[in-house]
C-alpha cells in the first residue's frame, strides 16, 4: 500500500516526517498560529522543548509558516484581482519573472485555458493597471483576463493535515 493511499502511514514532506503528532502540531498552529508552545504541548501531549523542536523542523523545512493573515481592505488596498496569463514560453520563466513583480502576491502554474494564474492586490485601479502593464511586459506573456474581486465571501488556512 503506497504511503499515500494509507492514513496510519507518515508521509515525507521535503525529508520530514509527517507523523499524526506533527499532523496534530499543524492543526494546532492553524487554529491559532500565536498559541505558545507549552500550550500546544498540553494539546498534543509533548513537553514544551519537543513542540518547540518539531515546529523549528517543520518551519525549516517550509512544511509550514506561521505568519499574520491580513484583511487588504482595512490596510487601504481597495483592488484586489486574479490575472489569468497565457504565455508562450517557460512556464517556470514567466512565473517566476511575474513572482517579482510588486504586488503580486500569488502564481501558480495552471492546466487549462491559463498557463498562470497570478493574484495581485493594489491600492487602487492605477496601481492595478500598473502591475497588470508589468505582467505584459514579461517577455513570453502573450495574454491576459483579469478578474476583479467584487466581494471575499471566503479566505481560509485551516485545511488541516488531510
Amino acid at each position: 500500500m503506497s504511503e499515500q493511499s494509507d492514513p496510519g502511514h507518515p508521509r515525507r514532506n521535503n525529508g520530514v516526517v509527517l507523523d499524526d503528532t506533527a499532523k496534530r502540531i499543524i492543526e494546532v498552529l492553524q487554529e491559532d498560529g500565536r498559541r505558545s508552545y507549552a500550550a500546544i504541548g498540553k494539546t498534543v501531549g509533548l513537553s514544551e522543548a519537543a513542540v518547540r523542536q518539531r515546529v523549528q523542523r517543520l518551519l525549516e523545512a517550509g512544511v509550514v509558516q506561521v505568519v499574520g493573515v491580513t484583511d487588504p481592505m482595512m490596510l487601504g488596498f481597495s483592488r484586489q484581482a486574479m490575472i489569468g496569463v497565457r504565455t508562450n514560453g517557460d512556464l517556470n520563466v514567466a512565473a517566476d519573472a511575474i513572482s517579482d513583480i510588486e504586488g503580486v502576491e500569488y502564481v501558480v502554474i495552471t492546466a487549462g485555458s491559463f498557463d498562470l494564474l497570478v493574484e495581485v492586490v493594489a491600492e487602487d485601479d492605477p496601481k492595478l493597471l500598473d502591475i497588470l502593464a508589468d505582467i505584459r511586459e514579461v517577455d513570453s506573456v502573450d495574454t491576459t483576463e483579469t478578474f476583479l474581486y467584487l466581494k471575499l465571501r471566503k479566505q481560509t488556512y485551516a485545511w488541516g493535515t488531510r
